[in-house]
């Protein structure tokens, strides 16, 4: 298709339902404000401009979107969806082509079926509207498409002004609807206000259009596309769906879920081929696992890239800029912060890396910290290629570890050690031989003595 889209997103409700103060639309699926995944398949599709209409909050929406070329247009007052569309008019005034006008909170609506859409307008018979129905499972309070067997529209009505018999028609309007900006603004400045709410329909272009001798079609998708999220209930079953699939997808590509059920992925997490993923994993924002890496259970990982072969918890905490080398170990109860852990390096138990770079083939032993932070800065801590740092041990940054040295179990280093060396960083051991048990008989006598 060579005519350009436009999209007008109408994201202007209060979303009450939601009980929140996060505005309805920002609300996540998979770690990403569902406005943002209908705005990438909105841009796949082919979208030239994008606007987005706002109303209450209508300030945190557009922070949202400040960084994407989408432009907002404010409905100061709820009109209805035709009023709120027409807000778009100013920003698309030079724009010819065709615009889809669609909803904020359906975030799963998909880009060949908005392609398709649009499409439809510039079929031979050149409708003047299309509108994309469905069939739900429960009809419920939704708006109907009275339509004859090829999609050619009779009639659309709301189901608060339906009749019964049109109440029992079971193909639906899902309120996304495609019209050329040539006609569009014409049909929505004509649209009245005289029905049961008193609101302006954008349904009733179809009805305009129609009443100019115009045709409008419908053309259908299923219902878990264009499940529009009104409250937590809404947004928990769609977020379930979106995993569901994704599980699916990264099984189709190679990796291995063990109880796919309880991995959570992120928007954008990319999973290679041969990853085995354990039980109850959760993958946050910016995550990269190359081939054949293993991450065991009850791990946590967020903006971290995992090399080939490496290895994650059990129990692992990866937080943003955590990079492991191919064949890393980061294993149970270890928490990774900005830090790379070069490739064959282990840090397997109880410890914290965090502001550091560790090379190739180190080994941490358990439970040691890399001291970062001082209250008001952060510092960094290298440990060289096969060094060795024994358990127990705090690495005061800054301080650099080098190549091949060891570091005594049990030290505070606060100063380099040069490669090949060994820190040995504590008191001498004395033993007193007898004080134990004049210990014990002075406290037992003192406690008789109360």
């Amino acid at each position: 298709m060579t005519t350009p889209i436009a999209v007008i997103i109408l994201a202007a409700g209060k979303g009450t339902r939601m009980k929140s103060d996060l505005h309805k639309v920002l609300h996540p699926i998979a770690g990403r404000p569902m406005l943002l995944h209908l705005i990438d398949s909105l841009n796949r599709a082919g979208a030239t401009r994008r606007v987005v209409v706002v109303g209450a909050s209508g300030e945190q929406v557009e922070a949202a979107v400040a960084a994407t070329g989408v432009e907002i247009a404010w409905q100061r007052e709820q009109l209805g969806t035709a009023h709120a569309a027409l807000q778009a008019k100013a920003s698309l005034a030079d724009f010819d082509g065709v615009a889809i006008v669609c909803f904020g909170d359906t975030p799963l609506l998909a880009t060949d079926t908005v392609a398709r859409l649009a499409a439809r307008l510039e079929a031979p018979d050149a409708p003047t509207v299309a509108v994309l129905g469905f069939r739900p499972a429960d009809a419920r309070a939704y708006g109907r498409i009275v339509a004859s067997a090829d999609g050619t529209i009779a009639k659309m009505v709301e189901f608060k002004d339906a009749s019964a018999e049109e109440r029992a028609v079971d193909l639906c309007n899902s309120g996304v609807t495609a019209v050329r900006t040539r006609d569009l603004w014409r049909l929505l400045e004509a649209v009245g206000n005289d029905n049961a709410a008193g609101e302006y329909y954008l349904p009733d272009v179809v009805t305009l259009a129609i009443a100019e001798g115009g045709r409008a079609v419908a053309i259908e998708t299923g219902e878990d596309e264009v499940a529009g999220i009104n409250s937590r209930g809404e947004l928990a079953a769609v977020e379930a769906g979106w995993q569901a699939a994704r599980r699916l997808a990264a099984m189709a590509d190679g990796a291995t879920l063990i109880a796919p059920e309880t991995v959570w992925f992120s928007h954008d997490t990319v999973v290679g081929r041969d990853v085995t993923i354990a039980p109850n994993v959760v993958f946050g924002p910016g995550v990269a696992i190359a081939d054949g890496a293993v991450i065991h259970a009850f791990s946590h990982i967020e903006g971290a890239t995992i090399g080939a072969g490496a290895e994650v918890g059990p129990y692992a905490r990866l937080r943003p800029g955590a990079a492991l080398g191919e064949g890393a170990k980061v294993g149970n109860f270890v928490e990774v912060k900005k830090a790379s852990v070069g490739a064959g390096a282990k840090v397997n138990h109880l410890s914290y890396i965090g502001d550091a770079d560790v090379g190739a083939k180190a080994n941490i032993g358990a439970g040691t910290i890399t001291c970062n932070y001082d209250g008001f800065f952060k510092y960094r801590t290298t440990i060289g290629a096969g060094a060795f740092v024994g358990s127990n041990s705090a690495l005061v940054a800054p301080v650099a570890i080098g190549a091949g040295a060891i570091v005594a179990a049990g030290s505070v280093v606060t100063q380099d050690v040069p490669a090949d060396a060994l820190a040995l960083v504590r008191p001498a051991q004395v033993a007193k031989p007898g004080w134990a048990a004049r210990f014990r008989q002075q406290m037992a006598a003192r406690k008789a003595g109360k």
